[in-house]
C-alpha cells in the first residue's frame, strides 16, 4: 500500500495543490467579509439601542443556531427562487462570510467588554466625542486582546471550507473527490487530503500564535475556547 501511496503522489499534488489555492481564497475572503460584518455588529451589541441589538440578536441566532451546511444550501439554491443568484464561488464566501461574522462579532463583543467601562468614561470627560473614543481608545486594544479568540475562527474557517464541494467548488475536497473518482483510491487520496489540512491548520496556528504573544497585553485576556 506504501508503494502504492508513493506512486500516486505525483499524480494528484498538482490538483490537490490548485484545490488548495481555492480554498485559501475562499476562506481568506469569507475572513474579511465577516470582519467587516462581525466588527459593526460588535459595536452595535455593546453600544446600540434596543431596537437595533433586536435585529443583530436575530442574525446572531440564525446563524449561529442553523448548521452551515443549511445555510450554504439556502444561498446558492433557495436564493435563485426569489431573484437572488451567485455563482458556486461568490455562494461559498457570503455563505461563511455571513457565518463567520456571527461568531466575530462576538468574539469582539467580548474583547470590548473586557476593556474598563473607566476608560471610555475618562476619554468623554476629556471632551472626546465617543465615536472618537471608541475609535482611538477602544478598538486598538480590542484588536489586540481579540487575537487569541478570533484565531480560533482563522482555524475553524480553513476546516469549514470543506463543505463548499457540496455545490460543486473545486477546492480541496472538490479535488479530492474528482481524484477519488479517477483512481479508484479514496483511501489515499483522502488520507493525503487530511494531511493537507493538518497542514494548514499547523502552519496557520503557529503563525497566530507568534501575532498573539507579540500583540498581547498584559494583564488582560479574553475566553479562547472552541466554539
Amino acid at each position: 500500500m506504501l508503494n502504492e501511496l508513493i506512486e500516486l503522489l505525483p499524480l494528484v499534488i498538482p490538483d490537490l495543490l490548485q484545490g488548495t489555492v481555492i480554498t485559501v481564497q475562499i476562506g481568506g475572503s469569507a475572513l474579511m467579509l465577516g470582519l467587516v460584518i462581525g466588527l459593526p455588529v460588535s459595536l452595535v451589541r455593546v453600544y446600540g439601542g434596543p431596537r437595533i441589538q433586536k435585529a443583530v440578536a436575530a442574525y446572531l441566532t440564525l446563524f449561529r443556531g442553523t448548521p452551515l451546511l443549511v445555510q450554504l444550501f439556502i444561498v446558492y439554491y433557495g436564493l435563485p427562487d426569489i431573484g437572488i443568484t451567485f455563482s458556486r464561488f461568490t455562494a461559498a464566501i457570503v455563505t461563511l462570510g455571513l457565518n463567520s461574522g456571527a461568531y466575530q462579532a462576538e468574539y469582539f463583543r467580548g474583547a470590548i467588554q473586557a476593556i474598563s467601562q473607566g476608560q471610555m468614561t475618562a476619554a468623554q470627560a476629556i471632551g472626546m466625542h465617543r465615536l472618537s473614543a471608541i475609535r482611538y481608545i477602544i478598538l486598538p486594544q480590542a484588536f489586540r486582546l481579540v487575537i487569541p479568540a478570533w484565531s480560533n475562527e482563522v482555524i475553524s474557517m480553513v476546516k469549514y471550507t470543506a463543505i463548499v464541494f457540496l455545490i460543486a467548488v473545486p477546492d480541496l475536497m472538490g479535488k479530492a473527490k474528482i481524484l477519488s473518482s479517477r483512481y479508484f483510491d479514496p483511501i489515499s487520496i483522502y488520507s493525503i487530503v487530511a494531511v493537507f489540512y493538518l497542514v494548514m491548520v499547523g502552519i496557520t496556528a503557529l503563525l497566530l500564535r507568534i501575532l498573539s504573544q507579540r500583540t498581547k497585553i498584559p494583564g488582560l485576556s479574553i475566553d479562547t475556547r472552541l466554539r
